[in-house]
């Protein structure tokens, strides 16, 4: 009789992340709201706000014990004659992102981070440190903070109506890039509608990637990377590459850090004790919990108005 050979059924992909929200921190009606939007089963608003009321005595607590701890950190440049940073600055992105303050690449100490992220998705995390194994190469380690190839996490997009465009991905990277103002020339290998007389084109992609901090007013706020950070901290790497962003003044600020940091930045850069990096390692400071799989979708639309002046 012939032997018949079996195969395992593949494992259905959970709709479900394991997430980690940091908690005793303004705003207990933004952690509620998470837990409820999010959450795969919800405790009960009672629950939740002993939990935030506990977490918050800590965070009072450390505003006076850890008072100033975030201020001066330590930003050692990278060697100008390191390969690995002679590869790196090649990379066009690298060119022409940064390059409206005084920026540079240098090793900083994770702990001494100030991050804005509330949440973080372990889920994700765990699998970038699959991905570096227990015990990464230095050079594993700069081409995971900063890589010299953009990253490029799976996409959909469709144009769903004659001025609509969708785009979904699971990166919480995809982002409107912004519009662009192309010449015909520019524009190969596509058989024009008409005769061109210019083209506009909007943009959908992602960030840059890189291990980004800001560093305003003596603290070294986190401002990409959040979960590269945290993988390799969890993995017992304390000391990192990272492009840091020098700040003089607040107008900078404002372009260059994200909404949450320029919404509030006096919680940031002078608050006795902010959120920092290491929180997120703190069992007092943090809310683990699953949570549904969710897509990042960005819609583009576009609009044409054809009008007549009269000529002068």
């Amino acid at each position: 009789m012939d032997s018949v050979r079996t195969t395992a059924a593949p494992k259905p992909q959970t709709d479900t992340n394991e997430n980690l929200y940091l908690i005793g921190r303004p705003t207990l009606k933004q952690f509620l709201r998470f837990v409820k939007d999010n959450a795969v089963h919800p405790p009960s608003s009672g629950e939740l706000i002993e939990e935030w009321q506990a977490a918050n005595r800590i965070v009072r607590a450390l505003d006076k014990v850890e008072a100033g701890i975030a201020d001066k950190p330590s930003i050692e440049p990278v060697d100008p004659e390191n390969k690995l940073l002679l590869e790196f600055l090649q990379a066009p992105l690298v060119r022409h992102s940064f390059n409206t303050v005084p920026t540079e690449v240098a090793y900083i100490e994770l702990d001494q981070l100030v991050v804005y992220q509330h949440h973080i998705d372990l889920t994700f995390a765990q699998k970038l440190k699959n991905r570096l194994g227990q015990s990464p190469s230095e050079e594993e380690i700069f081409r995971t903070c900063l890589p010299c190839q953009p990253s490029s996490p799976p996409v959909k997009w469709s144009r769903i109506h004659r001025n609509t465009f969708v785009f979904m991905s699971p990166s919480d990277d995809m982002r409107f890039l912004g519009s662009m103002s192309l010449e015909p020339e520019n524009i190969t290998d596509y058989p024009p509608p008409g005769n061109l007389a210019g083209v506009v084109g909007l943009a959908v992609g992602f960030g840059s990637n890189f291990l980004n901090a800001i560093y305003a007013e003596k603290r070294l706020i986190l401002n990409n990377g959040s979960h590269r950070a945290y993988a390799l901290r969890d993995l017992g790497i304390a000391r990192v590459p990272c492009i840091v962003q020098h700040i003089s003044s607040r107008d900078e600020l404002s372009v260059l850090a994200s909404t949450a940091i320029t919404d509030a930045p006096n919680f940031y850069l002078q608050d006795p004790r902010p959120m920092m990096l290491k929180d997120y390692f703190d069992p007092r400071l943090r809310k683990v919990m699953p949570v549904h799989r969710r897509l990042r979708q960005v819609t583009v639309k576009f609009d044409v108005d054809v009008t007549f002046a009269p000529a002068l």
